[in-house]
Parts: C-alpha cells; structure tokens; sequence
C-alpha cells in the first residue's frame, strides 16, 4: 500500500487552529488516507474527533460517522460548520422536511461529514443511497458498543457488520476511549476490519485528579463541594433516576443552577436540560450513566459520582468527561459499603450468564476505591498500562498518603473465622457473614447453623461490622483471601492466605478513609488575568447565544485563558492562540482584540511566568520502540530519510518523527546531517520568535523551505516540547 503523503498541518491550522497534533492522531489519519482500516483507543480528550475529521478535508467524498448518540451528531456537526466544514447529520431528531433537505444535499455531492445514528444507517434504502454517494471513509465511534464484554453494549451496533461486505473498498475505522484487550479483539472481529492498524493511546489523563471519600451525608458532601466551584460546570452522576431528580431539586432550592437527565424523562425535557449544560445556564447536570457518552463539553471542571459505578470501565468513562481541553479538573467518588450491598442486590436479578462478569467488574471496582495506591496507577493497571512513577501528585492517596497500622492480629482472626465456618459446616460463606461472626452477631442464620458455637464467635468486638468489612476487602486485595464471584462472593482462604496463617508473619494494613477531603492540587493551570477571562467569558456567551450554539463552539476555555495571558491585539498575536484558525479569526478576531484592547486602556498588563502549564510529574523521557529504533539503525548507517522511508515502505514524516522521538529518548544526532549552519541560524530565529510550540508559524516564516519532520527534528533536539 502506497503512503500516504498528504499535507496535513496547514489543513490542521486553516480549520481547527491547531499547530501540532495529539499523539497518534498524524499516524491515524495518514493510514485512513492510505486506504487502511483503523482500530484507534485513544482516551476521552484525545482528540478522537479529529481523526476522522481532518481526512474528510484532504480528500474529495464522503466521511459517514456512526455515532449513537443524537447530542453527539449535534454538538460535531456545530463545530465543524463552525470551522466552515460542510457537515450535516441525519436523526430522529429532524422534521420530515428537512431530513429531505439533507437527503437532497448528499445526493448532490454538496457535503463532506454525514453523522447517522447505526439505527437510520441500517433502515430500508439507506444502504443503497449510501453507495451511490462516493464514500471514502466509514468511522464507527463509540465502537466499544459492539461488544457484548463492553460496558455499554447496544445490540444494533451487531449488525454494522454487514458494512464490509457493501462496501469492500472503503477504508473503516473504529474507534472509543474505553477498551480492554478482551472488548479490543471483539470490535476488530465484530466489524470486520481488514488486517487494521491498531493504535492505543495511554489511557493518562494528566490533567484530572482523582480522590474518594466515605460517604457521610451525600448530598451535604455534594452542597459543600459544588458551592466551593461557584462558577464551574460539573456533572454529578447517580444511580437510579429518582437519586437524579432529587439531587438536582435539591440543588436548585440550596442556590444552584441544577438539572436532572435520565433515560425516564420526556426527551424534550431531556434535550432542553442538556442543551443549557451545554450553554452553561445550567452549571450542575445530576444524572444517570444514561448521559455523556459523546457529549463534547470541553470545561467540565469536575465529575461527582454520587453513587459507587458498577465497573472500572464506567468509571473511567464517566470520570473522562472532565477537563476535556486539557486544564485542572477533579474527579470525586463517594464511596460506601452499603453502594456495594445495593449493586449485589440488582446483580441477583440479572441472568445466570451475566451475574458472574457483573460480581467480577464490581469487585474491581470496590477495589479501586478503598485501595490506598495510586489511583491513577490503578486505572491505569486495569487497562493494562504501566505508571512509571511512584508518585502520580494528583489523587488522594498520592497528596496524603493513608496511615497504616499492624494488622497482624486482626488478619489472623478473619482467616481464622473463614477456616473455622468451613471446618464447622463444609461450606463457605459471604463477607457479611464473617463479619457477624466475628462481632458476635445474634442472627437466624448464626444460630441455624450453629456459627455462635466457633472459637471465633465474639473474637472481633475490638472493631465495628463496617471496620471489619474494609479489613475482609483488603485481604482479598492482598491475596490472602478469595471472593468467589460464581459462588455469590463466598469467602476462601487462598494458598498464600493459609501459608501465612501458619507462618504468623506481621502485616500492615490501611486505615481507612477519612471524611474530611483532601486539597487536591491544580498542577496544569494556565495562569492569566482572572479579570480579563472573564470579560472574555461574557463576550464569548454572547457571541454563541447570538448564533445558537454552545459557547465552547466559539472558543475553548483554554483559548481565552491564553488571550487574557498574553494579551493579543493584532493579528499575528491572535492567530499564536490554540484553536484559532482561518474561520475563527475572519470571524471572531476583531471582536476579541477589540476587547482586549479597551481592557489593557484602564488594566496594566500583568507579567506571567514562560510556560503556560506544570505537568504534576516530571515527564519521563520515551521509550524507543522496535520500529523507531529501527529507523535510527538505519540512519546511523548513513541512510538519508527518504532513503529509509522508501525501504521501509513508510512516509517520510513518520521517519522524522521516528527520529525526533530517539532523541528525546536519549539518542544524540547531529543536527548538521539535516541543515546547514546558516539554515540553523534562521530555524533558532524563527522559533524565538514564534515559539516551539508554533511549528507552522515557524514553517511559514521561513518560506516553507524545510520539511515539517526536519523542524521537529531540530525542536526535539533543542529539548523542548512537542506542543505547547
């Protein structure tokens, strides 16, 4: 397959403002383009999105985007026509008369984006119009709805299988923030994709924080921390419908700008409330797992997850939805045993086939919460990712570490109870049960079978039943006890469990969690002057109420952070901030200078320090893999880069990146087989004056002479970063 050789950054700039991709993003699309099928997991703010938008620009045709989710459709489709992309979406959503419209606009070639639902995808005829109408990529999002091991299967999405048989050679890509191994090999299979390219992001989040507390008055808890983000937007998610509408009730009397949205509600009543979280006139959406999947709301500052998720995969999902444009956002849970008794309940009702992977996620998920590691190494753990770092600087149990105490007495004493309740009756039973025993508890079920009669009956009055059943759940985390979940979560002594009980070695347990929160820190933040966002802030609502749109659709929040830090007032200043390309500043440039001009008449400037974000770890340098070290072996032999991007059957922009990679790996090259000593004196002029992280503006400025891959070679090799 030939490569694909396409320019991408002035399209990347023109429309959606940006000088420099995410990770993964270039190499995704230059596959798409290349006529390859994709399977991309790239982690809520990754910037799935544009993956398949920017090819939809470099070629003429077609991009169909599946996406099940009419909001979703809605909110893409508003920022691509606000970048001047031609896109449209077809859902229930519309009038008879103007689905007709649209239809008579695709049969006319008039559209590059079509978003449909797989539900109208699959209706009667529409097949048959789609191949009339010059396809050239079918994107599937929120793919892990194909699969029944994901955590949010939805039975239509089977049936996208017969795509690939109708259309054999157009090139598909699928695409979620949330798979694991399992769920990944079932998309590829379930879709049918065609030898695909698999590309998985690390599923970090640098820019969230994540902490649990005990719950101790939820909704006090909820009032306290909301008050303290007066003017953030935040989601806070429930378990049933009824917690949703009483949350938000009860919100909107203590002063809140609340709203509840749940699968129960009118879809009228749904959309509005939806709609004004989106326009922030709502601040606090209270809702079911039933919102946010494709919701792109980039400045949710924070997510509240009121009741325990039943799965990591949710959590983590849900959890996503924060701090979507990269700044500081904060991530609670309000976790207690008694969510877990709740969720167990609802588990019994479910089939027989289902009920085993239902205990096994949830155990997980209780394990994620009273664990005293790392959250964020935890996390990322579960997808199979390694965290390098001891310390991640923004979770709980990372800023305040969890005292521990010796737990040697307590652990004999439950494994015991365990062996005693086996011995006595040949069977096992749950952790509830132990932990009765143990605090000498007067029940049926105790007295029936004779459980008052062990040695280890009464033993444990030294702690409560919810003290007790934090030490069970931890020694199942250590590995000494088993919760067999095709058994309703009995209890066993594992081997190591009974090897330590005869050995008697000390052992460390946590004390639990603490009511009281903890700071969390706000390492990322852009600081700018706070008076002048939000002068910004007030124009940008204006502006997006005037055109009927969301306020994030006329510019990030990361955007007007940056003018109110540095204070653009020409063009050449304005067209440096992230976001703004060709459409935003014929549009939008004059009316936001215009105010940051009569601001700086009556405010001083206010000076700032160089860099506009502080990761909360050192960033490790990355590791160099087999095909990146390859392509260094070979330019080490003297190899030129088109040389090695023609054996290696590749484009010569992955070679430089390739070798910009190696050196911020380590690897020394010399810049002098890329340019000469003049050419290096105008590159490092270029880039003082429009910044590393303007790698456009750099390429412009020097008349487009170098190759893209050979700047970031050189900005590699000066050690700075790959974006700003």
């Amino acid at each position: 397959m030939k490569p694909d050789e396409t320019p991408l950054l002035p399209l990347l700039k023109q429309y959606f403002g940006f000088a420099t991709f995410r990770p993964l993003q270039e190499e995704i699309i230059r596959d798409a383009l290349a006529g390859k099928d994709v399977f991309a997991l790239l982690p809520t703010g990754g910037g799935k999105s544009l993956c398949f938008q920017l090819p939809a620009l470099a070629r003429a045709g077609l991009t169909v985007v599946i996406s099940p989710l009419i909001a979703l459709m809605k909110d893409q489709v508003d920022s691509m026509q606000a970048a001047g992309v031609a896109a449209t979406y077809l859902n229930s959503s519309l009038t008879p008369d103007e689905s007709r419209a649209r239809l008579r606009g695709l049969h006319n070639g008039e559209f590059r984006m079509l978003y449909v639902a797989p539900e109208r995808l699959l209706l009667s005829g529409f097949l048959s119009d789609l191949q009339r109408w010059n396809v050239n990529l079918i994107a599937v999002d929120e793919a892990h709805c194909v699969s029944e091991w994901g955590h949010d299967f939805r039975p239509e999405y089977r049936q996208l299988a017969q795509l690939r048989s109708l259309f054999p050679n157009v090139p598909m890509m699928a695409l979620t923030a949330t798979a694991t191994e399992r769920v990944r090999v079932d998309i590829v299979e379930q879709l049918h994709l065609n030898e695909p390219a698999i590309y998985v992001a690390s599923f970090n989040r640098p820019n969230l924080n994540y902490r649990v507390l005990p719950k101790a008055g939820p909704y006090d808890q909820t009032l306290e921390y909301v008050r303290s983000r007066r003017n953030e937007s935040g989601i806070v998610y429930c378990q049933s419908r009824k917690s949703a509408e009483s949350v938000a009730e009860r919100l909107r009397e203590d002063g809140v700008k609340a709203a509840p949205y749940h699968a129960g509600m009118q879809a009228n009543d749904r959309g509005l409330n939806q709609e004004q979280f989106l326009r922030d006139e709502v601040k606090v959406i209270c809702a079911t797992i039933a919102f946010g999947m494709g919701i792109n709301k980039p400045n949710v500052r924070f997510v509240i997850h009121y009741d325990l998720p039943k799965n990591v995969e949710g959590y983590y999902q849900e959890t996503g939805r924060a701090g979507r444009d990269g700044l500081p956002s904060e991530c609670l849970l309000l976790f207690s045993a008694g969510d877990v008794v709740k969720l167990n309940t609802f588990i019994d009702e479910k089939p027989e086939a289902e009920k085993q992977i239902a205990r096994e996620q949830l155990q997980r998920m209780v394990h994620y919460a009273e664990s005293a590691e790392c959250r964020r190494a935890s996390l990322l753990e579960y997808f199979g990712e390694i965290f390098p770092h001891e310390n991640c600087g923004a979770c709980d149990n990372c800023l305040y570490p969890r005292e521990t105490y010796d737990g040697t007495v307590a652990a004999q004493k439950f494994l015991s109870c365990i062996y005693r309740i086996r011995e006595h009756g040949g069977f096992a039973v749950g952790l509830n049960h132990v932990v009765e025993v143990l605090t000498g508890a007067d029940t049926e079920k105790i007295r029936s079978w004779g459980h008052n009669q062990l040695s280890t009956y009464g033993i444990g009055k030294e702690h409560g039943r919810p003290e007790w059943g934090a030490i069970g759940r931890e020694l199942v985390r250590l590995g000494l006890v088993k919760q067999d979940a095709a058994r309703f979560n009995v209890l066993e002594s594992t081997p190591d469990g009974r090897a330590w009980l005869k050995e008697r070695k000390p052992i460390t347990l946590t004390k639990p969690m603490q009511v009281a929160p903890a700071k969390v820190s706000h390492a990322g933040e852009i600081t700018c002057d706070e008076a002048l966002f939000e002068k910004l802030r007030v124009l940008r609502k204006r502006l997006a109420d005037e055109r009927g749109v969301p306020p994030y659709i006329v510019f990030s929040d990361v955007a007007l952070r940056q003018m109110a830090r540095i204070y653009p007032v020409s063009e050449g200043e304005f067209v440096r901030i992230s976001g703004v390309g060709e459409r935003k500043l014929a549009e939008f440039g004059q009316t936001f200078m215009g105010e940051v001009a009569r601001y700086l008449e009556t405010y001083p400037r206010q000076i700032f320090a160089e860099e506009s974000f502080t990761a909360p770890t050192p960033a490790s340098k990355p590791k160099l893999g087999d095909t990146a070290r390859e392509t260094l072996k070979m330019f080490k032999t003297g190899l030129s880069v088109d040389a090695i991007a023609t054996r290696r059957n590749l484009v010569t922009s992955t070679i430089y990146g390739h070798l910009a990679t190696a050196i911020e790996s380590g690897e020394s090259i010399d810049l002098a087989q890329f340019f000469s000593a003049p050419e290096l004196e105008s590159i490092s002029a270029a880039f003082a004056k429009c910044g590393f992280g303007n790698l456009n503006g750099v390429h412009q400025m020097l008349g487009a002479k170098h190759d893209f891959g050979a700047l970031r070679v050189y900005r590699a090799a000066q050690g700075r970063p790959r974006a700003t």
